[in-house]
């Protein structure tokens, strides 16, 4: 049987894959995308999604306890775990049952196995019907990211857990233990702490968020301890002693080590790139800690393979490898794109409260040479923040003390994550403080803080 021939193979279908496939489409070329699992992969089955769902639940919980501060009554507050897990299911389904129908849309050819690269342009599919063999000048590998696993450590789906078991909990949690306060960790502490689990979060650096700036870090904190979370800063997890109810956890910090006993442990400490297994050593392909080097065009070095999204390594975001697949499908396709920016990508952390962040730190701002001006502004001074009863929150900007470039903004507080949009367009645009401050930002809204960090960079702040 003679190989099919395509102009471009994608292998997997998450949010880099399938997007790079249906762009390729559009531009002419015939496509194919193989995917073993779930289309819309972890990002639409079991990670951005179906957690922004469970997020939501808690979020809702969490106002109706507060209803008598709105002037209004609710008795009897409960919930079902089982149902708000239901949901979010429901949520995930329905959007990768979507991602199906625009690929069929598109008039891609969808190819459901485990894909080897056989050789230049050539791909092996192990599908439940037997082998396929394709071919095409272009293949891109977008075969993303899994859990990290620490020796000893490791997820075992009953007592301890990955994020797929905490997305479809086979018991409640009443004593948590969350190692890791990266994104996926906190969102997860912050839901099942609000759904009244005693949640402790330890956490290897110095400060919970660390990637985010500082002051955000330390603010967020803050809340999250005001919420009833035991915080634990350079602490680490050294050994999980495991029963059938319960799990012995020796945690070291201030370099003693001490037992504590929790129901429940999350292990979220980081992801691994899914590079094995494919035949990339034999083309010659560099691997660096389990993520494939490229150049910044997704460019692996072998003639005619790309690689987009978490296998090609930081920033971990499924925004970033959409964007990478975009990009690449117009490079096969004959045009010219521009390579992505990472300084330009926001990362959105989805805990109560909201954080979300693009470009540089203040630290790392100073870090790189820069004089900088930085604003700052409050929640509290913002009507909208006021009578939407969140109070607690801040913007912060940072500006090149001598072109006015923004260098960086950082926020944490209510629909931050929908805020920071705004400073994304900004950035690649390549804005100033004076095309910023020149902006008339509408009223009553959040985004009026927007508009005050930058004017109080500059000393112009009017309502703080």
């Amino acid at each position: 049987m003679s190989a099919k021939a395509f102009d471009m193979i994608v292998i997997g279908a998450g949010p880099g894959g399938y997007v790079c496939a249906i762009r390729g489409a559009q531009l002419g070329l015939n496509v194919a995308v193989v995917e073993r699992e779930h289309l819309g992969g972890i990002c639409l089955n079991w990670g951005c999604i179906p957690t922004k769902a469970l997020l939501r639940s808690a979020e809702v919980f969490h106002l109706m306890h507060r209803a008598k501060d709105f002037g209004l009554s609710a008795t009897g507050i409960g919930y079902d775990l089982n149902a708000v897990v239901q949901r979010s299911r429901g949520v995930a389904k329905q959007l990768s049952g979507g991602v199906g129908h625009l690929l069929k849309k598109n008039k891609v050819t969808v190819i459901m196995g485990t894909a080897t690269l056989a050789g230049k342009g050539k791909v092996s599919v192990k599908t439940d019907k037997g082998t396929e063999d394709l071919t095409a000048k272009s293949i891109v590998l977008a075969t993303g990211a899994r859990a990290r696993e620490l020796p000893g450590l490791e997820a075992d789906g009953k007592r301890v857990w990955a994020y797929k078991h905490a997305l479809m909990p086979p018991h409640e949690p009443k004593k948590l233990l969350v190692i890791g306060s990266g994104a996926i960790g906190i969102e997860f502490a912050s839901f099942y702490n609000t759904l009244g689990a005693d949640t402790t979060v330890v956490e290897v650096m110095d400060r919970v968020l660390p990637v985010e700036d500082a002051e955000i870090s330390a603010f967020a904190k803050k809340q999250f301890v005001k919420q009833g979370m035991k915080i634990l800063e350079k602490a680490s997890v050294k050994k999980l002693d495991r029963a059938a109810d319960k799990v012995t956890a020796h945690i070291e910090a201030n370099g003693k080590v001490e037992t504590q006993e929790f129901d429940t442990v999350i292990s979220a400490v980081g992801i691994v790139g899914n590079v094995e297994n494919l035949g990339l050593e034999s083309l010659g392909v560099k691997i660096d800690r389990t993520h494939v080097v490229t150049d910044e065009y997704c460019r692996t070095g072998v003639e005619g393979l790309y690689a987009i999204g978490d296998i090609a390594g930081a920033p971990w975001l499924a925004h970033k490898a959409s964007h990478e697949g975009v990009m690449v499908a117009e490079l096969i396709a004959g045009g010219h794109p521009h390579p992505i920016k990472p300084g330009s990508i926001a990362g959105c952390t989805y805990c109560h409260p909201q954080v979300a962040s693009v470009g540089l730190t203040e630290e790392k701002a100073k870090a790189a040479g820069y004089q900088v001006k930085v604003g700052r502004f409050p929640f509290i001074g913002n009507g909208k923040a006021i009578a939407l009863g969140e109070p607690e929150g801040m913007v912060k900007t940072v500006f090149d003390a001598k072109t006015g470039e923004l260098l960086g903004a950082h926020m944490v507080g209510a629909e931050v994550t929908e805020l920071i949009q705004g400073y994304v367009v900004g950035r690649t645009l390549e804005t100033t403080e004076e095309d910023l401050m020149n902006t008339v930002f509408p009223h009553p809204t959040l985004s009026e803080m927007m508009h005050e960090a930058v004017l109080d960079a500059y000393g112009r702040a009017i309502h703080f």
